[in-house]
C-alpha cells in the first residue's frame, strides 16, 4: 500500500461570533422572586437557561453588560 498526499479539504467560512456581545431574554418571573432567563454570548440563538433572584439578575446583567432581547 502506498501513501499519497491529498489536498486539504476546502475550508468552510465560519459565521462571525463577537464574544463581547452578551444577550439576555427574560422568560418569566416566579412568585418566589426568581427571574427565569436565557443567556448567550456571541450568538443569541445559542443560549443557556438560568434562574436568579431579581437583585442578583440585575447585578448579573450589569456585570455582563447584556443586551436585552424581546420576543
Amino acid at each position: 500500500m502506498t501513501c499519497t498526499a491529498t489536498e486539504a479539504p476546502a475550508t468552510t467560512p465560519q459565521p462571525v461570533c463577537d464574544l463581547s456581545q452578551r444577550f439576555v431574554r427574560v422568560l418569566g418571573r416566579r412568585d418566589n422572586g426568581l427571574v427565569e432567563f436565557s443567556f448567550s454570548i456571541g450568538w443569541p440563538e445559542l443560549s443557556v437557561e438560568l434562574m436568579l433572584p431579581a437583585p442578583a439578575f440585575e447585578a448579573f446583567c450589569a456585570a455582563h453588560r447584556v443586551r436585552h432581547l424581546d420576543d
